[in-house]
This record gives structure tokens, sequence and C-alpha cells, in this order.
């Protein structure tokens, strides 16, 4: 999720950037969403259009507005990690016997358009997480109950030829301080650990926390990081075409802090700094890497990586 003032320039921004950008969908709770739809998954741009809407957080309630609003009061940037769920609250009983939340899954519907405009009913149920270390970063799984009215292949096709989202980035200053909650955020009891961070291999791409000098390394930028715990920075995007991609955004330099980068290994991955995911797993919570954020990604600090 990149959590934003003003959600037009926003979608602008990814516009001019390549991505085709959805119709602007309204909350119930206030906030405003247009989504960048990938083939596994999608980048959900928020704003707090209605803050007279947000309700506050309950004893055993997450507010998603209250924590966006909060989360925009001194930056812009991805706020929230959210995987696919398929059984939400499954997913829920699991993180509160892991003892990573003690929120409802909150539920709720809206209505959605195909890209000839014919409504469509659409439905999600969430489970919240938190990892107490990083206050300013919120976790989640999604579950669609009408997925087949959400996705769709026109959505899916962009002018820089991104496909997909392999992996997100995360930065702390200790990335062994979360891998306890890493395993029991994606449910995977085996992390890969490096010189450069701790990686978390879903079946949807990688989830990977690494250190600043380690990002900085990577992708050529120092990210970002406020506050304590960590950030989400990055994601990581697998376009059809690099030379195109490249095109593109050498036409495009008025994007303040978008940066691409050919990859050091084989194969055709473009970057907004950071994601992936391979790995085979039969848990619910590893069916798509939804929701991304980039550290400030708005106000300057949205990469892309060839990867």
């Amino acid at each position: 999720m990149h959590a934003v003032r003003d959600l037009d320039a926003a979608a602008e921004f990814y516009r001019r950037a390549g991505f085709t950008v959805g119709a602007r969908n309204r909350h119930a709770w206030g906030t405003h969403n247009r989504i960048v739809q990938l083939k596994n998954c999608y980048i959900e741009i928020l704003e707090i259009a209605e803050p007279e809407k947000i309700v506050p957080h309950g004893a055993r309630s997450f507010s998603f507005g209250a924590f966006n609003r909060d989360f925009l009061a001194d930056r812009q940037g991805f706020s929230m990690l959210i995987l696919n769920s398929s059984n939400a609250a499954l997913d829920a009983r699991a993180f509160e016997a892991s003892g990573i939340s003690n929120s409802r899954v909150f539920d709720f519907s809206r209505e959605g358009a195909k890209p000839d405009g014919t409504p469509v009913k659409l439905a999600f149920s969430l489970a919240f997480a938190q990892d107490p270390a990083s206050p300013n970063l919120r976790f989640a799984v999604c579950q669609h109950h009408f997925p087949e009215n959400f996705w769709d292949p026109a959505f899916q096709t962009h002018v820089n030829g991104t496909k997909a989202a392999p992996g997100a980035i995360l930065v702390a200053d200790n990335p062994t301080d979360h891998h306890i909650f890493l395993k029991a955020f994606t449910g995977l009891q085996d992390l890969h650990s490096s010189s450069i961070g701790v990686r978390a291999r879903t079946e949807n791409g990688d989830i990977d926390i690494m250190e600043q000098v380690a990002f900085r390394d990577q992708f050529g930028i120092v990210p970002d990081v406020k506050g304590e715990g960590m950030t989400l920075n990055a994601l990581r995007f697998e376009v059809a075409d690099i030379a195109q991609a490249e095109a593109l955004h050498r036409n495009g330099r008025d994007q303040a802090g978008f940066v691409l980068r050919r990859a050091r290994e084989a194969g055709q991955h473009a970057c907004v700094r950071g994601a992936r995911r391979d790995g085979i797993h039969t848990d619910s919570r590893f069916g798509d890497l939804e929701r991304h954020r980039l550290g400030d990604a708005f106000d300057g600090v949205l990469g892309a990586d060839v990867d």
C-alpha cells in the first residue's frame, strides 16, 4: 500500500512511469484509492480523502484509516505490506496464537467496475498483524471473495512492460531482530540469512529485510528511514523488455526518485526497489504479494531496479 497526500497527483506519477492506473474508489471509512494491478499482485495508492469519517482503533479492532492518517502526518510512502489469503479467519487465529495480533477480521465490500464500465461486486476480509518493534509499518493478509470480479488482464497491461512484482524489500538496523515476526507473518519456518540480510521465500516472491548499507549497495540509493524498526522501501518489478523499460525511463526523467538499474543476474526483472518471491508452500497466506510500500515513495524514493 502506497499512502500519499494527493491521490490524483500520485496516479499521474505512476502513469508517467508507464503504469495503467485504475479509477478512484471510495471507502466508507474515509480513504480513497486507485489501483495498479499486476499479474500476481497490486499496488494500492491510498489517500485520506474524508478524514471526518475515520474511526479510532478499538480494543480488538485495527483502524485502517486511522493508521494511514497518522502515517501521512509526517511522511508518504509504503505503509503496509499485505499478502493474499484464502481464509482470513484462519490466518487471524494463527496471528493471535503467534502473538502478532489480537484484532478481529475486518470485512468490507464495495462496487467495482470492469474495463468496459460494467459494475461488479467486490468483497474482502483482512487479518492484520504488527511487529511491535516496527510501529510505522503494518502487515495484513487479504481474502478476495469475488476474485473473478477484481483481476482483469486489461488492467494488467502497462506501457512500461511490467508483468509482476516478484518481491518486496524492507530496511532495518538489524534484520535478524525481525526474523521471528517474519516467520509468524509468512508461516515459513525456514528463512534464508546472508551477509545482505534475511529473506522469506514465498510462492509468489521474496520478502527481504536488509540493512541500510546493503540497500544502498544493492540499489544505489540511501533509503529514507524514519522511526523505529522496519520500513518498506522497495518493490522489484518484472518487465517484458528491459530495453523498453529503460527507454521509457530515459524519456521521463522528470519523475524524481524513480531509479532504474540493470540486474546483476540473468533475467528480465525491473524493480522499484525490490521484491520477489519463489518457493512452493501450501499456506493460504502465500498466494499473492498484494500491497507494497516504498518509504517516501511519492516524495522521491520510488525506485525502479531492473533485476
